[in-house]
């Protein structure tokens, strides 16, 4: 079902108010991963306002769906779109980096509403295939969703998952590759190249298409629709722009992690200050 405007404007404030969380944590004294986590911002908009099955009063509800960030390095915008979410009160996002508190540079379950630890990647899709298969072997209905970096998938054992749960038949399994380009240390495709990643997930036995990756009505007719083909599990190329939202910083691979000066954070605030109206 094609989102109306009014929800697309609702998941537009969300999608600000997150890049707006995550810029201020990339201002504590220990910085964080910028540019990952605002390439991945709209997915999870998307995925906890208009396709998650979760509710924060009941975190552990047995028949929730389950998210599992792969690349845990974008902690921030998934502690970020938790808080929005109503898991904890988005007033302890301020404890982000400090000693002896929960909010870490990658997922912890210690932080309500994380499925599973994350940052060692290469693991998160293994992690979402297992819990799918979980909720297959009980009988419910949930689904789980996993995000990967397009960097990440230079680990085989992204592969090894994506043949077993082909495999496996797990249809209520889906992965959302946030393909922005870059890893840690430059451009993805002068690293390790790959000519066409639709392809090689249909390889796999996966049921695959390409969007904008900050289109949230595209994001949400695609999530929501899933599975396209029963008996099998579905991918989602998500095209992202490094560091979304922050001129300064978009498309850099040295955005990949930052501690924003004061300048440069009333900078990245006055941009997406300007961009909240857009439609994307």
């Amino acid at each position: 079902m094609t989102a109306t405007s009014a929800e697309l404007a609702r998941l537009r404030g969300h999608s600000l108010r997150i890049r707006q969380h995550v810029v201020d944590m990339c201002a504590l004294p220990d910085g964080g991963h910028l540019g990952g986590s605002l390439s991945v911002t709209d997915i999870l908009t998307v995925l906890y306002f208009a396709v998650l099955r979760v509710d924060p009063l009941h975190p552990d509800d047995p028949d929730r769906d389950r998210f599992v960030l792969s690349k845990g390095h974008a902690a921030l915008a998934l502690y970020a779109a938790l808080a929005e979410r109503g898991y904890f009160p988005v007033t302890e996002l301020a404890g982000f980096g400090r000693e002896g508190g929960k909010f870490l540079t990658h997922p912890v379950r210690a932080v309500p509403g994380v499925e599973a630890p994350t940052g060692s990647l290469g693991h998160g899709l293994s992690l979402g295939a297992g819990f799918a298969l979980s909720a297959r072997l009980a009988g419910r209905e949930s689904r789980a969703f996993v995000v990967t970096g397009d960097g990440e998938l230079q680990e085989g054992s992204v592969w090894e998952a994506a043949a077993s749960a082909a495999a496996l038949r797990l249809d209520n399994l889906v992965v959302i590759v946030d393909r922005n380009g870059f890893q840690q240390s430059g451009a993805t495709e002068e690293i390790c190249p790959v000519k066409s990643l639709a392809a090689r997930w249909e390889s796999f036995g996966w049921a695959v298409t390409e969007l904008d990756g900050h289109d949230l009505g595209a994001l949400a007719l695609a999530l929501n629709g899933a599975p396209w083909k029963r008996g099998q599990p579905s991918a989602i190329i998500a095209r992202t722009v490094k560091a979304r939202g922050v001129p300064f910083a978009e498309g850099r691979w040295q955005s990949h992690y930052m501690r924003l000066s004061e300048r440069a954070h009333a900078r990245a605030r006055t941009a997406l200050a300007r961009t909240g109206d857009r439609d994307d």
